[in-house]
């Protein structure tokens, strides 16, 4: 198929999709039970910028950050002081005396403010924590993400962050299009860059640090851009995802959510920004969605149905999980991405793929037992 084709079926298929969320928002009542439909859009799509925007790190550059919620939480918190209404403040900051900052900024600025000090603090970070490698590096971007979380619920920086208390009132959006569109364009500037000279140099750490010091890549400059950008993009997601709660507390910004976007990455496969997409839209429906059934007592009659209450729904998504693992070691894409021509020759082998799903599933015992053995011969 040529690229003009390619990139007219993706126009189409991008248009397509945007009219169809734009029909329903429209027809489906917010009190009906499809209205999570679009909480699954939404909030997926803000997750998927920001896992995106880790594998940027972890998968294409080869390091292991896991500050990826103190940048959020940073970014969260820039566009929300920058964007309540000055006559809002008072009863905001009612504990601070209406707080410090008495000006307003357009949203589309504060978003982008929210982002670049979400670089500035990733850049002065950087400046020591890159220099550390693998587990050192991800221990490090984990305390900065905690001790930054403590810093602004401490009350001394109150009339600016609010303390401990809520920051509400600020600009929300109205529309499920607002996250989608900010976020694929977003995405689409980190594949950009991915695809790029700088990308390319990205990936030649990831696989060998003395070849590409060798072929004259300067690793530590490199490493920052990968870190600054990543950052950069994770406090607009941090931004966007204040919109979507309307509401943020630094407390909810704990290292669990950082954990989240890591398996988003994991099970989407690391170094494909295909995979990370799907993987988020996949996590936030099975989590917010698909099986939130499985949390409610139910009766047939006067049975009650064994097993079904209060957190159960974690427990089968753990086992959701679990099962992708093993079929899919390197995650749903691996190193791949989305391309029309592999989706036409995988509709062409799905009647091959579904009849070989049962011999996979007997064939999951050996695989254990011939790893078993190499173990074995590996300790003798």
């Amino acid at each position: 198929m040529s690229k003009q084709k390619k990139w007219l079926l993706s126009c189409i298929a991008i248009a397509a999709f945007l009219a169809i969320v734009y029909v329903l928002e429209a027809t489906i009542p917010k009190s009906s039970q499809w209205s999570m439909l679009f909480t699954v859009l939404e909030k997926g799509s803000i997750y998927a910028l920001v896992a995106v925007s880790m594998n940027l790190v972890n998968g294409f550059t080869g390091l292991f950050s896991l500050g990826q919620a103190g940048f959020m939480l940073i970014g969260a918190y820039a566009y929300a002081i920058f964007t309540i209404p000055v006559e809002q403040r008072a009863a905001v900051y009612q504990y601070f005396d209406g707080g410090l900052v008495q000006f307003t900024l357009p949203v589309i600025v504060s978003i982008l403010i929210a982002g670049l000090v979400a670089a500035a603090f990733a850049f002065l970070i950087g400046l020591p924590v890159l220099r550390l490698k693998s587990d050192y590096l991800a221990i490090a971007t984990l305390g900065f993400a905690e001790i930054i979380r403590a810093i602004f619920q401490w009350n001394t920086l109150g009339p600016i962050t609010n303390g401990s208390n809520l920051l509400r009132k600020f600009y929300t959006y109205d529309s499920a299009l607002y996250p989608i569109i900010a976020c694929g364009i977003c995405i689409a500037i980190i594949v950009l860059l991915i695809n790029s000279s700088y990308g390319r140099a990205f990936k030649a750490i990831r696989e060998d640090e003395i070849a590409a010091e060798a072929m004259g890549i300067n690793l530590f400059k490199h490493k920052q851009m990968s870190f600054v950008i990543s950052s950069f993009f994770a406090g607009v997601g941090g931004a966007l995802l204040a919109m979507f709660q309307t509401t943020i507390q630094a407390s909810a910004f704990k290292a669990a959510m950082t954990y989240e976007f890591l398996l988003i990455v994991v099970i989407g496969g690391m170094g494909s920004v295909t995979g990370s997409v799907i993987a988020s839209y996949l996590f936030i429906a099975c989590r917010e969605w698909w099986l939130r059934f499985l949390d409610a007592e139910t009766y047939i009659g006067d049975f009650k149905v064994p097993l079904l209450r209060a957190g159960f729904r974690n427990v089968v998504f753990a086992v959701i999980i679990m099962i992708i693992v093993l079929f899919y070691r390197k995650g749903i894409m691996g190193t791949n991405e989305f391309s029309w021509d592999a989706l036409i020759r995988w509709f062409k082998n799905l009647p091959k793929n579904i009849k070989s799903i049962p011999g996979r599933i007997k064939n999951i015992p050996n695989k254990f037992k011939r790893k078993s053995k190499k173990e074995a011969q590996i300790n003798e």
